[in-house]
């Protein structure tokens, strides 16, 4: 029996979408691949529907960077309500704790030292984490007490943008896996007054910043599709190059080893090789030579 041939093309780039809010980050790949009739496509670094802002999405040969891109430096600003904390942490879920008291800025800045550095953090009960192979917030809406461990993450920068009583809105800059609606809730415990997140927008994902995001509304445009696609090097940004020839970028692509030369050849490290300016592959090196762990489909 033959098999159904696909219709769909062969796309290879990175497009960071500025996700609006409502929308799944799931939802919103769905919709870019509509767009750009992809055959493969998948985020960098999932965002809830609250949530707007940053949200890397690779296609095609672009997948294979996807790892370094969602292990990079985030930065988000996030806006937090006192006076309830909610089973979700943030404003979609149910209230479950009220408190009248509001906290000044000098008492929220007192502890912003203790969210900074590497932290032991509890995930919100409504997350993706997985337990004995179900996702938390699947747990947690069938009604489980979710009992999720500490983790250990990193927070570089915690800050106070404005503060207005009721509410303050903060910048933080973190490494994987940290939680803002975390932040929001525990801060709240600790200044008696309880809190959740209102308002949370990403603006850096790894080498992406706000500058190089653009909105359904952008892309869907006349022209707007290609002016938003950036190429596969783009994921891998913050590694550093080996710049190979044509025959040595051959020997990488069939899985060979290459022994590094030169003065500013890496003695160690993760790096990637390109030829002609395409990425060829990526991989460790060790003992002054690349091995290859991922190869790249692409013409050069």
């Amino acid at each position: 029996m033959n098999q159904k041939k696909s219709n769909r093309a062969v796309v290879d780039g990175w497009v960071v979408l500025d996700k609006p809010v409502g929308m799944t980050s799931t939802q919103a790949v769905s919709r870019l691949k509509r767009v750009y009739n992809a055959k493969k496509a998948g985020h960098a670094g999932t965002l809830d529907p609250l949530a707007s802002g940053i949200l890397p999405v690779a296609f095609g040969e672009a997948t294979k960077t996807v790892p370094f891109v969602q292990d990079g430096e985030k930065s988000y600003l996030f806006t937090v309500r006192w006076g309830a904390e909610t089973n979700t942490d943030d404003s979609d879920g149910e209230i479950v704790e009220t408190s009248e008291a509001r906290p000044e800025r000098q008492a929220i800045e007192a502890l912003l030292g203790q969210f900074t550095g590497d932290i032991q953090q509890v995930p919100p009960q409504f997350s993706a984490i997985k337990i004995a192979g179900e996702r938390a917030y699947d747990l947690a809406r069938e009604g489980e007490i979710v009992e999720l461990q500490p983790r250990r993450v990193t927070i570089h920068r915690l800050v106070i943008i404005e503060h207005l009583g009721d509410e303050t809105k903060l910048q933080m800059d973190c490494g994987k896996g940290a939680y803002v609606r975390a932040i929001a809730r525990d801060l709240g415990r600790l200044l008696g007054c309880f809190g959740h997140v209102t308002e949370l927008r990403r603006t850096r994902v790894g080498p992406f910043v706000e500058d190089d995001a653009f909105g359904f509304e952008e892309i869907e445009a006349e022209d707007g599709a290609g002016e938003a696609m950036l190429s596969v090097e783009a994921g891998l940004a913050e590694l550093p190059c080996v710049v190979v020839d044509r025959d040595a970028a051959a020997r990488l692509r069939r899985g060979g080893s290459l022994i590094l030369r030169g003065r500013d050849a890496p003695i160690g490290g993760v790096v990637y090789a390109a030829c002609a300016g395409t990425p060829i592959a990526f991989g460790e090196v060790v003992e002054g030579a690349l091995e290859p762990s991922r190869v790249f489909n692409l013409p050069f």
